[in-house]
């Protein structure tokens, strides 16, 4: 099998197709959206391969025959026909005030106003717009294409300063109004983004969008699916584990089939690692700040009922944590139930590397030095191979030692049990186990249970007032949470957690191991 160039990082159609490199036929998509609307818009996590569909549209309407050979839509286009392209894009910069943003439009449109061949004018941004549009359909006597993309950027890069996000969402509300009222003058239109903004306040009235976000058939209009893996990227999946790759890297779904980031995929066939490529370019800060703030239940995160309005319900100053966790790709739907007229998503972990690197950057920042919380998740994996407890305990009681009294103070937590279950759960998700937290049976809930090298783990918490009291290890007695897994053969260690509301960590630790 011949290899391929990798398009790490490509996001421009033609020198892709031109230039040797591998791609993964998206035109299909394409000409569906062509055939069957005329204005669409479309969230998806950043490195998903938005900006390459953008141009792959671009150039199909612009009818450059020559890129198409050999794909879907080559046989089914009318290659005689030429639409005018107007493209607009944020994705480059950080705009750090409207004039910043009012003046990287104009830029915009004059660049637009110069490809097209088109005279300039010298109107405020709307007029201008309006202009541009109207002149490039009388001058190629078709109406024009309009794609945007990263449409929300100036205002995600500004979420730290509300009042400025809010005058950068006025800003592109003056330009995005224009195209619903040239609708006439219009072929087609695409938006793309992270988020999903209301309508109302950034479109202004622009509701003959067609939101193909949370559309199952165009679920994989973005990424690559199993199959593409299997047979475009088959030269490279030599000596790499496939199981492995799914478990790593697979799982991204929006109501359809699922999916890979691209960009973890190429770097893994560049580097031949498993690493967390995606999340290492650029978790947002704020999104682990408002998480630390919100002290959210991290376990909770494996599970998480939602409901499409929650999940699309992405405001300045008011951005629920189903909506950020899901637009920006932290969490995914595993599946879905018709509740009368209502549809409830629950939300998961897309795969092994949003997991760990997540609950492991989340950790980090818990504790007053980051590097003692990655070096206890290394201690921590060579601890339970050894099936050393004492050990165990340790680890856990010098990383609860480091956490600074005024974190308690700020934070003013209440759920002292469920905060201590969130540190315990992060660092064995950060090491990627096997995780079940709240394990249910026909008896009560257990806190967390584990599966690692071939033995089980069932941990029960519970918080004391002072000292260890046996309480946490008799419930898992009593309850019988082992009996659901004496099928698998396996050892099984009970272990009771007790931890100290006046010592603020670990007082109690007690073991018992089955067979």
């Amino acid at each position: 099998m011949n290899r391929k160039k990798l398009p790490i990082g490509i996001q421009t159609f033609a020198k892709i197709r031109e230039d040797n490199y591998y791609y993964v036929d998206k035109t299909a998509f394409a000409l569906r959206m062509i055939e069957e609307g005329t204005a669409y818009f479309l969230s998806r996590p950043r490195r998903f391969g938005k900006s390459l569909f953008l141009d792959t549209l671009a150039e199909l309407l612009a009818g450059n025959e020559a890129l198409f050979r050999g794909l879907h839509c080559h046989n089914k286009w009318d290659w005689n026909v030429k639409y005018p392209v107007i493209r607009i894009s944020f994705a480059e910069g950080i705009m750090e005030s409207r004039a910043n943003l009012d003046a990287r439009i104009h830029r915009i449109l004059a660049e637009n106003e110069r490809l097209l061949g088109i005279a300039k004018d010298e109107g405020d941004i709307p007029d201008r717009f309006i202009a541009l549009i109207q002149a490039a359909a009388a001058k190629f006597g078709q109406r024009a294409v309009i794609l945007v993309d990263e449409y929300d950027k100036p205002i995600l890069d500004n979420l730290t300063s509300p009042g400025l996000a809010l005058e950068m969402r006025d800003g592109l509300r003056n330009l995005y109004s224009v195209i619903k009222g040239q609708d006439a003058h219009i072929k087609f239109a695409m938006l793309t983004g992270v988020s999903k903004f209301s309508k109302v306040n950034i479109f202004s009235g622009l509701n003959n969008l067609s939101d193909i976000t949370l559309d199952a058939e165009y679920s994989n209009i973005c990424g690559y699916t199993d199959a593409d893996v299997d047979t475009v990227f088959a030269p490279e999946l030599e000596g790499l584990d496939r199981e492995k790759i799914r478990h790593w890297y697979n799982g991204y779904n929006w109501r359809g089939e699922a999916v890979y980031n691209p960009f973890d995929l190429l770097l893994l066939f560049q580097k031949r690692e498993f690493r967390s490529f995606w999340f290492e370019t650029g978790t947002p800060t704020f999104l682990v700040d408002m998480l630390t703030e919100r002290k959210v239940y991290l376990p909770a995160f494996l599970e998480m009922q939602s409901s499409s309005e929650l999940i699309s319900a992405f405001e300045v100053g008011d951005i629920s944590t189903e909506a950020l966790m899901f637009q920006s790709g932290y969490l995914t739907i595993a599946s879905e139930e018709n509740l009368g007229d209502d549809i409830m998503f629950t939300l998961t972990y897309p795969n092994r590397e949003v997991r760990g690197a997540l609950t492991g950057n989340i950790l980090g920042r818990w504790v007053e030095n980051p590097q003692q919380a990655v070096q206890s998740r290394f201690a921590l994996y060579k601890a339970l191979e050894a099936n050393d407890f004492e050990r165990i305990r340790e680890i856990f009681f010098s990383l609860y030692a480091s956490i600074p009294n005024d974190w308690f103070r700020k934070n003013n937590i209440d759920r002292f049990e469920g905060y201590y279950a969130s540190v315990f759960y992060a660092i064995f998700a950060a090491l990627g186990l096997d995780i079940v937290p709240e394990d249910v049976n026909n008896r009560g809930k257990l806190d967390m249970a584990v599966k690692f090298n071939g033995q089980v783990y069932l941990f029960e918490f519970k918080v004391v007032e002072d000292k260890a009291e046996g309480k946490a290890l008799a419930q898992i007695k009593e309850k019988k949470y082992a009996d659901k897994y004496r099928s698998l053969r396996q050892p099984i260690h009970l272990v009771g957690v007790e931890f100290s509301k006046k010592e603020r960590n670990v007082t109690g630790f007690a073991v018992e191991s089955l067979g």
